[in-house]
């Protein structure tokens, strides 16, 4: 134990917990710690013990977290309990003090230094790692295994992460790439969660509020009550000999389940709804009941918050974002919280609801990350959420993280989690969730064309194929290889026994199943493709679940493989997942001739669709599968008019039963071959496919990185080959700076509407060219991903163009969005993230003209609400609140 530690910890006016103990225990040991913990139970005080005794030695802290709020919260926390000069931050968007002992950022930016070799790593002792959790995101997961993997092993690790299943594997991981790492694990929640089950019932005029577990188990209560709900469908009649519900039910409305919490004293609440548009929709219709969970103190302060954050901005800017309507909602006590709304918006609801002046919050899961806005209730409306294609349900680890917001230490003796019952999910389902406590933490890690021209310029091709299978998903890949291998022989076995009681002598059993499926559809209109009989439709259905196509749809070119196979209203309709882990549906109408499978993959052998794990395999292999050429000939089809041969076989029933467990049985043998494969099929190989495409494209030459890698190095994006090919081609060249803003605005928007995007607009013919020439090199860097195995990169998307050229031009917020069909929030974070590429353009950029234009370019586009949504103040001494400007009342903001 350090000497100082009372002193160290003399500032906390509770007793500290027994985890956190253990934490500093094994921090003044020299160790790393990995903090697994519930949201509110007190993780930051291991962080801040660690950064205090950094300070007391003389030298330096870093605390990263995942997103630029909680960035911007952490500083300002940090700033006011050590002063402002001890504190800085460092994001995309600030630069505040960055020589400061102690310093916040994002993980990224902490990533680009050790990449750097950043003399601002010097004297460092310790790293704090927020949301570590965090690196099982797709796309930003990698980041924070390239932190462990690259940070010097002299400085301590202080890892934490919402509570997981599977932290001690992850504190081994990281013991074995660092040096030891404690696990240390707390179950516990700081306030006791109760969760309930609402359940709206017309019967008896009342709606209903009670206990999911009760002793541990379902509630009986609860359970008998779901089962006396009729669950049919709105015009379907009731079987004739089946007894008539007792109980008309119904999912209980907004303003019910609001004022139900006001009665039971159990506001402050956070209600969670999974759509952006009905949380608008929510907060003002709600609000326009007349509802007031508000005094005239609560509004008058409600008001000073306003004015002080929002006083500068534009009357003009402030009536296109709805202005007065958010803050009649705010003044009601009520308001929305989503990623559509600008950041000084949302900012002023966090102050609200954390000053207890809001007391309902409708959010989207967004809300759930990071930023502290406990509540004594949380609501979760629905269990599933829809992506734009298909609905999922929640995992426990994700109904955990809203969960966690429940109960307010120090206020609260206990916390609610609210379900809502829907004529959809049995209660059984509801009880099982909130009894689960699995939250499993898989790698997302996989190299990118940055990461390997970084390696190559920092180290040999031994190291870096060493570093790589340090990873964490090496590593997970690597462990318990000799159990799954005798359950993989005991699987083949049985599926070896199925496969000879499944085979019929009369004919092909799979067929028939396949064709006994589709004829199970009713029947469509006559004409065109779609029907059953056309050539397309037929070659649909005959294609199997796990066939690999080739297509084109829309902005996606690739591989699909084929989940699943219907036949709706409009024909078969295919359920496809893409390399890049998105649902894709395909009809008829999206082929010119029938398409043929150019390769097979086996399915997981649990088949869940809309699960993230199961999507992350299904990309995994069809990504690696070994595939013929991509042809446009029609392969031919099989017809039967009548009967199917094997309709003769007497044990026609037994064999389709032992062949659906056969089927089952095959795809789980397939998931486990891909388990022990992990050693052959390693993250480095992986890495010598992005070799192989930086190679072919003069990226690379030999363990050697070209003009064109040294740019590469340089430039973080999602797209990064395709971003800086377009550089080293001149594509980005001669152009002045709103227009420059304009192209560079396609390699950072995504239209993600199911509806189509607007007609692109494009400054002048050059610009349109250019774009041309863009989507070209687009195409050819698909097709080269393509054909190594690779995930394909997300396509460039001119939707944004337009409204990046005319804010870059200067015209107003209400000009630039007042007519499109973009919410502030969109408009606000697309901008952001096109500044943050253009300052990069402006490091890396080939030609010094084209370096000044997007400097200019970028310094254009940082005004009005685009800077008043980025800028983070200095914490200074305090002033007087008075001193703010006011913010003007809702009735002189029109619009």
């Amino acid at each position: 134990m350090r000497d100082d530690r009372a002193e160290l910890i003399a500032h906390y006016p509770f007793p500290l917990d027994d985890f956190q103990l253990r934490a500093m225990d094994a921090l003044d040991s020299g160790e790393s710690v990995l903090v697994a913990a519930p949201t509110g139970s007190g993780k930051t005080v291991v962080a801040e013990y660690a950064i205090d005794a950094a300070v007391a030695d003389g030298r330096r802290a870093f605390y990263t977290a995942p997103i630029k709020a909680l960035s911007n919260q952490k500083y300002h926390d940090l700033a006011q309990r050590l002063g402002p000069h001890m504190v800085g931050l460092l994001t995309g968007d600030n630069n505040i003090n960055g020589d400061a002992p102690v310093v916040v950022m994002t993980t990224e930016v902490l990533r680009n230094m050790i990449y750097a070799r950043s003399p601002a790593l010097n004297d460092l002792a310790v790293v704090v790692l927020d949301e570590v959790h965090f690196l099982q995101d797709t796309y930003r997961g990698p980041v924070w295994e390239e932190v462990i993997i690259h940070l010097d092993t002299s400085v301590s690790l202080v890892c934490l992460s919402a509570t997981v299943s599977n932290a001690p594997e992850l504190a081994d991981w990281i013991s074995t790439v660092r040096g030891t790492t404690r696990a240390i694990l707390e179950d516990r929640r700081p306030v006791r969660l109760d969760n309930l089950y609402s359940i709206g019932d017309r019967t008896h005029d009342r709606v209903h509020l009670m206990p999911v577990l009760v002793g541990g188990r379902p509630n009986n209560d609860a359970l008998r009550l779901d089962a006396e709900a009729a669950r049919t469908g709105r015009h379907e009649r009731p079987k004739q000999g089946k007894p008539q519900a007792r109980r008309k039910l119904y999912t209980p409305s907004r303003l019910e389940i609001v004022e139900l919490l006001d009665r039971q004293r159990m506001l402050p609440a956070i209600y969670f709804i999974f759509s952006r548009n009905q949380c608008d929709e929510a907060a003002r219709s709600t609000t326009a009941t007349g509802l007031r969970l508000t005094t005239g103190e609560e509004r008058d302060r409600i008001r000073e918050l306003v004015d002080a954050r929002l006083g500068g901005m534009d009357l003009a800017d402030l009536a296109v974002l709805g202005y007065g309507q958010f803050l009649a909602q705010l003044e009601a006590g009520i308001a929305a919280h989503h990623a559509g709304m600008v950041p000084p918006f949302k900012e002023v609801v966090e102050a609200c609801f954390i000053e207890g002046l809001v007391k309902v919050v409708f959010a989207t899961e967004t809300l759930a990350v990071g930023i502290n806005m406990p509540a004594k209730t949380v609501v979760i409306e629905k269990l599933s959420k829809f992506t734009g294609d298909h609905h999922t349900f929640l995992t426990p680890g994700e109904y955990t993280q809203l969960t966690g917001r429940a109960g307010r230490r120090g206020m609260d003796e206990l916390g609610n989690a609210v379900v809502l019952w829907s004529p959809f999910v049995p209660f059984e389902q509801v009880a099982t969730l909130a009894a689960s406590r699995t939250f499993h933490l898989n790698s997302a890690f996989r190299p990118t064309y940055n990461m390997a021209a970084n390696l190559v310029r920092s180290y040999t091709s031994e190291r870096a194929h060493h570093l790589l299978n340090l990873s964490f998903a090496q590593y997970q890949a690597d462990r318990d290889v000799v159990r799954i291998e005798a359950r993989l022989q005991r699987r083949q076995r049985h599926l070896d026994e199925l496969l000879e009681k499944a085979r019929s002598p009369f004919g092909d059993i799979d067929e028939y199943r396949r064709l006994r499926e589709a004829e199970k559809a009713p029947p469509t209109g006559a004409g065109g493709a779609g029907r059953r009989d056309d050539p397309i439709s037929v070659a649909l259905l005959k294609l199997r679940p796990g066939d690999v196509l080739y297509v084109e749809k829309g902005r996606y070119v690739g591989r699909v493989a084929v989940l699943a196979s219907a036949f709706r209203k409009g024909g078969v309709r295919l359920t496809t997942l893409t390399t890049r882990h998105d649902l894709l549906m395909l009809t008829a109408a999206d082929f010119d001739e029938g398409p043929s499978a150019i390769g097979h993959i086996d399915l997981p052998a649990e088949f869940a669709p809309n699960r993230n794990d199961f999507q992350r395999q299904v990309a995994t292999r069809l990504e690696r599968a070994e595939c013929r050429p991509h042809t446009r000939r029609r392969r031919p089809v099989v017809e039967y008019v009548g009967l199917h041969p094997v309709e003769d076989d007497p044990d026609l029933a037994d064999r389709l039963k032992a062949a659906a467990q056969a089927r089952r049985v095959a795809t789980e043998i397939d998931e486990l071959r891909l388990k022990v494969s992990g050693r052959s099929q390693s993250i480095a190989r992986d890495f010598d496919r992005v070799l192989h495409v930086l190679d072919k494209w003069g990226y690379v030459n030999g363990w050697s990185l070209t003009d064109a890698g040294q740019t590469l190095a340089g430039l973080f994006h999602e797209s990064d080959l395709l971003v800086v090919e377009c550089l080293r081609r001149g594509l980005l060249d001669g152009l002045d700076p709103a227009s420059l803003a304009g192209l560079a605005s396609v390699f950072v928007y995504e239209h993600r509407s199911p509806d189509d995007p607007p007609t692109p607009w494009y400054p002048s013919d050059l610009v349109r060219r250019r774009w041309q020439s863009i989507a070209e090199i687009s195409y050819q860097l698909q097709d080269e991903e393509e054909a190594s195995g690779l995930s394909v990169h997300r396509p460039p998307d001119p939707t944004f163009v337009a409204l990046a050229y005319a804010w870059a031009a200067g015209e107003g917020f209400a000009e630039v969005v007042g007519e499109e069909d973009l919410s502030g929030g969109d408009f606000v974070r697309t901008t952001k993230q096109l500044i943050d590429l253009l300052r990069q353009f402006a490091i890396v950029a080939p030609v010094r003209a084209t370096r000044q234009a997007a400097s200019d370019a970028a310094d254009h586009l940082f005004r009005g609400v685009v800077a008043a949504s980025s800028q983070v103040e200095p914490e200074t001494e305090p002033v007087d609140a008075a001193s703010a400007p006011a913010a003007p009342p809702a009735e002189e903001v029109s619009s």
